[in-house]
């Protein structure tokens, strides 16, 4: 029996997880761990996971409760008396590797000796390899650090018996697809695989038939269709109107707190002085900045110091922030897809958020004939 069970005051989440006891009963608990919201749909997941030996493929937007929905019931399925790896999660990011760990942390807060190791570059390799001589039970990494360690040999997954694929379109759009392959050759072929994607490419569900034991489809939401709490609006304006646009915005909703997409680099960097010099709240988050001045810049974003992001989709990546009032496309994204994940960071947990597209002529014309 799981050591949670002998603690008092525990509940069962609803009767469809009556399994997971590990939660306390009180409201505050409830939303220090920040799961309520997330019931209904960690419902459809759950006892799949705990009952059924198939694996799942689980079509989910950005914000509809993925990290309860996977981490409640992989902790359930732990033996905590094995200290080894018996649990995988990949994601694409060094910030979304890091807020999984997080989360797992805060659902298991009452499961005494549980042991959860985020592996990620940017950090010290020889740190990771440490913690993981001394023993752990489960893995949160991202592909590129993981291969790493399993080229020096210094991590075994010979005993997990749950692979987890978080954001697996993102992983794919940044090109750990060898990463993937490489790694999943190391798990034995036994084992439990749930894949979370906000779209499904063809190159998920190549993944699907190649590494997936006749896998179950749950749809969270709309396949491929942004969130339903997003108000989706797009101003035609002429090029030399952009920014002026998009100034006109921030004046217009004086307690906006938002993300604005731009396309390059450099064009990131561009705005974000121009709204720096003209008196706005804001800052640039892209690929130039180092590792220290991104965390920086995300912090102050999480804690509200800013108001405005401007930041390119790969160094956005894995940035869970709750509450955005807006996403602002400076330009249309060049597919549906990247539309989507930019989209689904506003209007979650039941809330209500705008998707803005600032567009000129000639890239309607462009996308058009897409």
């Amino acid at each position: 029996m799981c050591p949670c069970d002998k603690a008092k005051n525990y509940d069962i989440i609803n009767e469809n997880i009556s399994r997971i006891r590990y939660l306390r009963r009180d409201t505050e608990s409830d939303h220090r761990v920040g799961i309520r919201e997330s019931y209904a749909r960690a419902g459809q997941v759950i006892p799949h996971l705990l009952n059924e030996e198939t694996d799942l493929v689980a079509l989910a937007q950005t914000g509809t409760g993925k990290t309860a929905a996977f981490g409640l019931p992989v902790i359930q399925r732990i033996d905590l008396s094995l200290c080894k790896p018996q649990a995988l999660i990949l994601s694409p990011t060094r910030e979304l590797c890091l807020q999984i760990a997080s989360d797992l942390t805060d659902y298991s807060q009452y499961v005494s000796g549980l042991r959860i190791l985020p592996v990620y570059g940017g950090s010290s390799i020889e740190s990771q390899i440490k913690t993981l001589k001394k023993g752990v039970h489960i893995i949160v990494a991202t592909p590129g650090r993981l291969v790493d360690l399993i080229e020096r040999r210094t991590v075994q997954l010979d005993h997990v018996s749950t692979v987890i694929m978080d954001e697996a379109d993102e992983m794919l759009n940044m090109g750990f697809l060898d990463s993937i392959n490489a790694i999943l050759s190391k798990v034995p072929q036994e084992r439990k695989m749930l894949l979370f994607s906000a779209t499904m490419p063809k190159e998920i569900e190549q993944i699907a038939r190649t590494y997936m034991h006749e896998p179950k489809e749950v749809v969270v939401g709309s396949r491929n269709e942004g969130a339903e709490n997003v108000r989706h609006v797009y101003y035609m304006v002429h090029a030399k109107d952009k920014y002026p646009a998009l100034k006109r915005i921030a004046d217009y909703y004086p307690n906006i707190y938002g993300i604005i997409f731009c396309r390059t680099r450099r064009e990131t960097q561009e705005i974000a002085d121009q709204l720096i010099a003209d008196g706005y709240n804001a800052d640039s988050l892209h690929g130039e900045l180092s590792q220290a001045q991104r965390d920086a810049v995300m912090q102050k974003f999480r804690l509200r110091n800013l108001q405005l992001l401007v930041a390119t989709d790969v160094a956005a990546r894995g940035l869970d922030v709750t509450d955005l009032t807006h996403v602002i496309n400076y330009g249309l994204p060049d597919d549906i897809e990247t539309y989507t994940h930019r989209s689904g960071r506003t209007g979650r947990a039941g809330k209500s958020g705008v998707s803005v597209a600032i567009v000129h002529s000639r890239e309607k014309r462009e996308n058009a004939c897409h």
